[in-house]
């Protein structure tokens, strides 16, 4: 069955370690190859609680990421840099990029994750 419709607010959340991150953070797959039509590799809904983080890790060439950030404040490294992201923000992880979370706020840091198949 092709994915229609949820409402993340009543997403049930599974404690996972992300990566090998800090700390357990609070994951569901809203989606995936199988259940979706276009280019897409999975939609995630992921909150991480205060101190906690998504460990550094790199994506294959052929994966395009998008972080947007729905709740909180945190800290971000990309290929090197790492800059501060708060609520509002649409972070793209480039093909073949290395990349890592971590929920520096005093509130859960809650994310929206979607993966894109890169075609050549």
């Amino acid at each position: 069955m092709y994915y229609d419709r949820t409402n993340l607010g009543r997403v049930e959340l599974s404690d996972i370690r992300a990566h090998g991150g800090e700390g357990l953070i609070r994951f569901a797959r809203l989606a995936d190859r199988g259940s979706i039509v276009g280019g897409c590799n999975f939609i995630d809904l992921a909150e991480l609680p205060p101190g906690t983080s998504i460990g550094p890790h790199t994506h294959a060439g052929s994966e395009e990421e998008f972080y947007l950030i729905l709740q909180g404040s945190g800290e971000m490294t990309r290929n090197g840099e790492t800059f501060e992201v708060q609520s509002g923000d649409l972070i793209r992880n480039p093909p073949g990029g290395t990349h890592s979370l971590r929920n520096t706020g005093a509130e859960a840091l809650r994310i929206f994750v979607f993966e894109l198949e890169v075609r050549p």
